[in-house]
């Protein structure tokens, strides 16, 4: 085997290793429960544990968008925000102050913004009301706020859907804002 040859299988050989030490390096981070990098809040098999990996909401990442109408729609629930007009799907200051308060109130990290530890410790307050838990099913929740509560549901394909401030029901996404 020429020396030429050798140089090009070490470098492969290295390349590999590199790209193997890499994604080892974000198995442990995938594993505790990171952003599942999917487009809409999701949840799988039985609804309990659904939102613990969800993306962050906050002024600054998925400002305006459908997931942070559904956001909205637990800080309202919880009485946190006052009216179902403030449900817009837009993070501003009133929505990161909301989200401030409940952190406090549930001793959550303060810091106004909704990431896994904040989004996650919100499902412990859905409730199975109807249809299937199992995959590919439908399944109807509902959501015991402190001071109202409503129903969502998640789809066949593990996408919550939840009625927005005008009681039109929308997808969760992150990537769009649709809720009024």
């Amino acid at each position: 085997m020429s020396l030429r040859t050798r140089f090009k299988l070490a470098a492969c050989t290295v390349g590999a290793v590199a790209a193997a030490t890499l994604a080892l390096g974000t198995t442990p981070a995938a594993a505790s429960g990171t952003y599942s990098g999917l487009a809409y809040v999701y949840g799988a098999d039985s609804y309990v544990d659904d939102w613990g990996n969800e993306g962050i909401l906050s002024t600054g990442t998925n400002t305006n968008s459908n997931a942070t109408c559904l956001w909205q729609k637990i800080l309202w629930a919880d009485g946190f925000l006052n009216s179902a007009s403030d449900i817009d799907g837009r993070f501003g200051s009133d929505t990161k102050a909301a989200t401030e308060a409940l952190q406090r109130y549930f001793d959550l990290g303060v810091d106004g913004s909704v990431g896994q530890e904040t989004f996650g410790h919100m499902d412990k307050w859905l409730y199975f009301v109807s249809g299937s838990t199992a995959d590919g099913q439908t399944a109807n929740l509902r959501y015991d706020g402190i001071v109202r509560d409503f129903n969502l549901s998640r789809n066949g394909d593990g996408n919550y859907s939840f009625p927005d401030g005008d009681g039109t029901t929308r997808l969760a996404g992150y990537n769009y804002l649709t809720c009024t």
